[in-house]
């Protein structure tokens, strides 16, 4: 299915994805329960997006930044500190920001697409067996209702998403608590973190049952490939991983 197709369904899932969104910022409050877990590797690849065609212009750096430091504010060492290593990996698929100057009653709301991956670090070992698809749009707000293109700054937009995003994450972890199980864990060493994380390799394969969702019904020129499976490149053989 083509990415403009599968955008074009948006209508049939957004009112569920906006209420899930719309928790309150959750992050002073007490972590859900991980076990073991500790942030490795923080991945996040942006260079095959695709943008809608109404859409603010957003670079590969400012989503890239802008994701990886949601993911860090919520599963980061100030609130994970176990002794089990995990890697997360992220593909930002397609994305729309809200632009400025369009009238209130077409307002467009702001939706980013990725498809993510966690590793066990230890192993090298990927503990989900297809790429996860989440759409995330805009929590619900008076601002968002009106179109955050009039009330927000891109930064801040992708910063709303980026939080949503990890806040789904954070779901999908506790919908899987036996890849936390402490009973199972052993304690590995921390990821070389001294140098920049080692670039994903991207794997071709649509994940079974992944969701459709959309962004908008504007056809793209270019077909969209089927959602990538990210995987961390291994460590070349005898480099020492470092211990905290």
């Amino acid at each position: 299915m083509s990415f403009a197709r599968v955008l074009r369904l948006a209508g049939t899932v957004c009112a569920v994805i906006l209420v899930a969104g719309c928790g309150a910022q959750d992050l002073d409050e007490p972590p859900v329960d991980l076990g073991p877990f500790r942030l490795g590797l923080n991945v996040v690849v942006a260079d095959n997006m695709q943008k809608v065609p109404i859409s603010r212009e957003a670079t590969v750096e400012e989503w890239e930044t802008g994701l990886k430091k949601a993911v860090a504010n919520r599963f980061g060492p100030s609130r994970y500190d176990g002794d089990r290593y995990y890697n997360i990996g992220i593909n930002i698929d397609g994305y729309a920001l809200a632009p400025p100057g369009i009238p209130v009653v077409a307002a467009p709301k702001s939706v980013v697409v990725v498809s993510a991956n966690i590793w066990d670090d230890a192993n090298q070992q990927r503990l989900n067996p297809e790429a996860r698809q989440f759409t995330m749009f805009e929590s619900l707000s008076g601002e968002s209702v009106i179109g955050t293109g009039l009330t927000s700054t891109k930064t801040q937009q992708i910063d709303a998403l980026s939080y949503n995003v990890a806040k789904a994450l954070e779901g999908w972890f506790l919908d899987n608590p036996q890849w936390f199980d402490p009973a199972g864990a052993i304690p590995g060493d921390a990821p070389d973190l001294s140098t920049p994380p080692p670039q994903p390799r991207v794997v071709s394969g649509a994940p079974a049952g992944a969701a459709p969702v959309a962004i908008s019904s504007a056809p793209l020129d270019a077909p969209e490939p089927a959602a990538p499976l990210l995987r961390p490149l291994p460590r070349p053989p005898g480099l020492a991983r470092t211990s905290e």
